[in-house]
């Protein structure tokens, strides 16, 4: 049996989390900056449920059963890989509106599924590509949605962090169990091809890939996905670009970075300088700062600090689910994440991971469930 969600006011929205990790810090910050009531918490154990959900602020713990029974309005996943798919189902048909972490699903008829549950239901499903929710990001997608950029040419982007350089270095996500048959490329490289799509305004249309798994154990089991992948992208303009992505690369926190070239200028985003664009072209190059006063129409709602005070990481997330919580309340926010942009990434993952697999050019819309 499934229930039917509801619309909620959004200043009265009581909000429950599965999962009690790095993702849930994140977003339970981000649900008490958006006025939400903290109702709920469940982890894998009711022990760890309960220190979870003291150590985040959240007003009880239990049970999935429990939370999913409870009057929460939103459910918050915030579990390992594998588990997201058929928690988010659950939620679903408990009749809560869904913010999952990403990927979505880790099969893409699974994922597929997800989003079209989502619709029937009428409910918000969304999936925390927040890096959307930059300031300069915004900024970004303006400038080319205005044509400042011309023809698009060429991208040159990348996303590199080093958390798993050393043979020491070990995480669920690194099984294929816990983390599913990609890490790199569905863990980080997902998010860097939601950016390239959505500043850019269009799709890849085919792709080719060498992936490269450097060590095959870690903390005594075997390593079931890669750890690096380079690929080679064409844009339904014809734009070609190439994408590395990498959690082997020293010295590199996040550093998630986009450059798009046109044939009037090129623009690019750097995720650890999020406050700047680089803007080039042919007679000078220049540096563009946050500024909601000069900035492109719609963009300076993104603006949450006064010119000159940082905003990072987490004021994205922040923005991100407040624009979730204004969709529950019947708003309808400009680039909200939703399931579809989910299976979108489930999508391209299993195209990159056929490309590199098979070794040769993969059409994007090969990937079906």
């Amino acid at each position: 049996m499934t229930t039917d969600v509801t619309q909620v006011d959004v200043g009265t929205i009581r909000a429950g989390f599965l999962g009690g990790g790095f993702m849930a810090q994140a977003h339970t910050r981000a649900a008490r900056a958006a006025g939400a009531v903290l109702a709920g918490l469940a982890s894998s154990t009711p022990e760890r449920a309960a220190a979870a959900a003291a150590e985040l602020g959240v007003t009880g713990s239990g049970t999935v059963e429990e939370l999913l029974a409870s009057d929460v309005a939103v459910v918050h996943i915030c579990t390992p890989n594998a588990t997201h798919a058929s928690l988010a189902l659950r939620a679903l048909e408990a009749g809560k509106h869904v913010i999952c972490e990403k990927p979505l699903a880790t099969a893409l008829v699974d994922a597929v599924g997800l989003a079209e549950a989502a619709h029937l239901r009428s409910a918000v499903a969304a999936v925390p590509f927040v890096y959307r929710y930059h300031p300069m990001v915004r900024e970004a997608r303006a400038r080319v949605q205005a044509g400042e950029l011309g023809a698009l040419l060429t991208v040159d982007c990348g996303y590199l962090q080093d958390w798993m350089l050393l043979p020491t270095d070990d995480d669920w996500r690194a099984t294929s169990d816990g983390g599913g048959p990609s890490r790199a490329f569905a863990d980080i490289g997902s998010h860097l091809c939601d950016l390239l799509e959505f500043v850019a305004g269009e799709r890849i249309v085919r792709l080719t890939a060498r992936s490269r798994r450097v060590y095959d154990e870690r903390g005594g089991h075997p390593v079931g996905n890669e750890d690096a992948v380079a690929i080679l992208v064409e844009m339904s303009s014809g734009a070609l670009g190439t994408l590395l992505v990498s959690q082997m690369a020293a010295g590199r926190k996040n550093a998630l970075t986009l450059e798009l070239h046109g044939s009037a200028e090129s623009i690019r985003f750097d995720q650890e300088r999020p406050e700047e664009l680089w803007i080039g072209a042919r007679e000078g190059n220049r540096q563009l700062f946050r500024d909601p006063q000069a900035a492109h129409p719609g963009v300076a709602r993104f603006s949450r600090l006064p010119v000159g005070h940082a905003q990072g990481y987490q004021d994205a997330f922040n923005a991100f689910v407040a624009d979730a919580y204004a969709a529950i309340a019947g708003d309808a926010p400009d680039g909200l994440p939703t399931f579809d942009d989910g299976v979108r990434a489930v999508r391209l993952t299993e195209a990159v991971l056929m490309a590199a697999g098979e070794q040769r050019w993969v059409d994007v819309a090969e990937s079906r469930p």
